[in-house]
């Protein structure tokens, strides 16, 4: 059940909260009121207050939209600035749509240019894990014992690849975690709403349990309004993370136009990305 309070706060069961907040110039949207999570910086970005123009206004993040160069490096300088990421410290990968999943590891360099990928793991602090998005599901996770964070891009590909559990697969065998002790933040994306899926869409899920939670057919038409954030979240569990460590914004990019960007909003004219991130506190090594 989800609950809407004051302006700007998304209040979920179990009384945890998003908001929307502003760091310097940069207005995001953060989960609070969670064990454990003050230990890591993190953020939703939204799309205002950056420098680019027309319909990659204004926050865009993404180099290959149709931008320019300079508007995507200045903006992302304000995140790093705002957010005191330390120089070289902003970790994106390319992001392809598929379920590899890069570990940064503790004691060697950034691999510069970034390879493809669309999840990033560390523990090592300092290094903000940064994905993008304009509908597709940021997922951000933190084991709150260890130190650990992840960052997940979840488009309906990736979701039915199960990039999400291979996350935590990863964090159980790599880096020992256990299940009790992983927060997993669901950021804005596109909403059942607004999200009209065909067959092969539907099919590549075929198979799977609880499918019936997360896609509801079109009457009339081999259609199907898809929920992509709750079949996250249906993973996550069946991955064995408790219900109340699983947090979703239940925010739709494409019906919050002023917030987000929305590659299907847009209907393919020019649109931008969103920049999330987690950054474990402390000095990088």
């Amino acid at each position: 059940m989800v609950k809407y309070g004051i302006r700007g706060t998304i209040r979920q069961a179990g009384e945890k909260m998003f908001r929307l907040a502003n760091r310097g110039r940069i207005e995001y949207l953060e989960a609070q009121g969670i064990p454990g999570l003050a230990s890591a910086t993190h953020a939703f970005c939204t799309r205002r207050t950056g420098v680019s123009r027309g319909g990659f206004a204004s926050l865009n993040v993404g180099e290959l939209v149709g931008d320019t160069e300079e508007n995507v490096k200045e903006n992302l300088e304000l995140v790093e600035r705002e957010f005191a990421i330390p120089p070289n410290g902003l970790a994106m990968c390319r992001q392809v749509h598929g379920d590899r999943i890069i570990e940064i590891g503790k004691d060697e360099p950034l691999p510069l240019p970034m390879p493809e990928g669309d999840g990033l793991v560390t523990a090592r602090p300092g290094i903000a894990l940064g994905i993008k998005t304009a509908d597709c599901v940021p997922l951000l996770f933190f084991d709150r014992r260890l130190r650990v964070a992840g960052a997940v891009h979840a488009g309906w590909r990736g979701t039915a690849l199960g990039i999400a559990a291979k996350m935590i697969d990863i964090l159980l065998r790599r880096f020992a975690s256990q299940r009790e002790d992983i927060i997993v933040l669901i950021g804005p994306a596109i909403a059942s709403c607004c999200y009209e899926v065909d067959a092969p869409v539907y099919e590549a899920f075929a198979g799977r349990t609880k499918t019936e939670r997360f896609f509801r057919k079109c009457r009339g038409k081999e259609r199907w309004m898809f929920d992509i954030s709750l079949a996250n979240r249906v993973q996550l569990r069946e991955a064995g993370i408790p219900a109340n460590n699983i947090m979703a914004a239940a925010m739709c990019t494409a019906c919050r136009r002023e917030l987000f960007y929305s590659h299907r909003a847009a209907q393919g004219k020019d649109e931008g990305r969103q920049l999330s991130i987690i950054m474990i506190n402390g000095t990088m090594q």
